[in-house]
């Protein structure tokens, strides 16, 4: 069975209210919105309630869904929203734009090879740079988090956003510098 044919399976028990249905695509995609929502708001209880606020919405919601991207986006869209009104009640700014770097270094764009992992072989480098994406604002942070963690394409994180994909490289750029820079501040990587 494809993607698209089982997501609309999938779709379809839950809206027959078959038993479990609902249950098993919040617990498929419970890691993804937590991810979205977490790093936008870095409060866990106010994560959780927003969490739970999105699954409420994508029940109601769920006849609306129309398969015009995959459920995955859509839900990841609808956190994202979510998210994004709460940091707007709260008055946080939720785009914040990173130090620029220079035209030259926009010219050098994004490295989409960069991999945080590969990037952190050591144990005190990965616990900084936890560190270094929890220091970084909202959206970056974010978008950081969907697609080095998440592992979704700059296309996904687009869908779920709303930016287009240029604006989503152009952030994944400049938070990739600004946590280089953090790093060897801190004496991590080289000088």
């Amino acid at each position: 069975m494809n993607q698209e044919t089982d997501e609309h399976a999938r779709v379809r028990a839950v809206l027959d209210r078959q038993t479990g249905a609902f249950e098993a695509l919040v617990r498929d995609y419970q890691k993804l919105c937590w991810h979205i929502v977490f790093r936008m708001v870095h409060d866990p209880d106010d994560a959780r309630d927003l969490c739970q606020e999105t699954f409420l919405r994508v029940h109601r919601q769920l006849r609306q869904f129309r398969f015009e991207c995959p459920l995955k986006s859509w839900i990841g869209r609808i956190a994202y929203s979510i998210a994004l009104r709460h940091l707007e009640r709260r008055r946080a700014a939720p785009v914040t734009h990173l130090d620029d770097e220079g035209e030259s270094a926009l010219e050098a764009l994004a490295d989409e090879s960069f991999d945080l992992e590969a990037d952190s072989g050591d144990e005190q480098l990965a616990l900084r740079l936890r560190e270094g994406v929890g220091a970084l604002p909202a959206v970056p942070r974010t978008l950081v988090t969907l697609f080095h963690l998440e592992e979704l394409s700059i296309a996904e994180i687009a869908t779920i956003t709303g930016m287009n994909e240029g604006t989503v490289k152009s952030h994944l750029f400049r938070a990739r510098l600004s946590l280089r820079d953090w790093l060897r501040q801190r004496g991590v990587g080289e000088p």
